[in-house]
């Protein structure tokens, strides 16, 4: 299969100054048809497309502590390793927002790790925050939405709070090209219940805390 994104499209898409310029006024962004539209048509068609054995519960806690619990998240995962041309194609678009990230804000971002998410009718995430302070290798969290004709009355929105306040920011409707991206220590979220199967894309950029003690793995 012959890549979504041709060799020739490599630079830096308009998107990457915008959402380095709201990253440092107020640490979060949202761009409306972030990708290149064939890409984001062929990320939708994988989701959608692939089988149901192909995902799994998905966990709260980290290595050791992970732990499912249906009433903080209610979602199903798929983790993204470049098996598929839209893959990498979806992994090298953000490898090259990583550089400019670094080069324009100083973040030292190291990695990124990203899966599919499928809510299915009623699933949610509670509120939470990506990553604790003082405990942080996670450091810009970024969601891609693949709903195509999301309506209103569909749900499934991303509620995007203040570090202290019960008040929204921001109440994002997950359609098809959305990319939000904010820092992953600074903003609690939730994703509210879906009235229909609602997909997309949940990933992190991080830095390396590993030491000579201790590997930091980046899942």
């Amino acid at each position: 299969m012959e890549p979504v994104l041709p060799e020739s499209v490599a630079g830096d898409p308009p998107p990457f100054e915008r959402i380095a310029a709201d990253l440092a006024e107020r640490g979060w962004s949202v761009v409306e048809q972030a990708l290149p539209a064939a890409l984001a048509t062929a990320l939708e068609q994988e989701v959608r497309g692939a089988c149901g054995d192909d995902f799994h519960p998905a966990t709260i806690g980290r290595q050791h502590g992970r732990m499912l619990n249906g009433a903080v998240r209610r979602d199903a995962i798929r983790w993204i390793d470049g098996d598929t041309a839209a893959q990498r194609d979806w992994l090298a678009w953000t490898a090259r927002l990583q550089t400019h990230l670094n080069r324009r804000l100083f973040l030292g971002l190291f990695s990124y790790e990203s899966h599919f998410a499928h809510y299915p009718p009623g699933a949610y995430y509670r509120r939470h925050v990506d990553a604790f302070r003082g405990d942080a290798n996670r450091v810009l969290s970024t969601v891609l939405y693949l709903n195509r004709s999301w309506r209103a009355q569909d749900g499934g929105e991303l509620l995007l709070y203040p570090e202290a306040g019960e008040q929204p920011l921001l109440r994002l409707t997950p359609a098809l090209g959305t990319l939000a991206v904010f820092l992953s220590e600074a903003f609690p979220h939730e994703v509210l219940p879906a009235g229909r199967d609602r997909y997309s894309i949940a990933g992190w950029f991080r830095v390396n805390t590993s030491t000579a003690s201790r590997v930091d793995p980046p899942r």
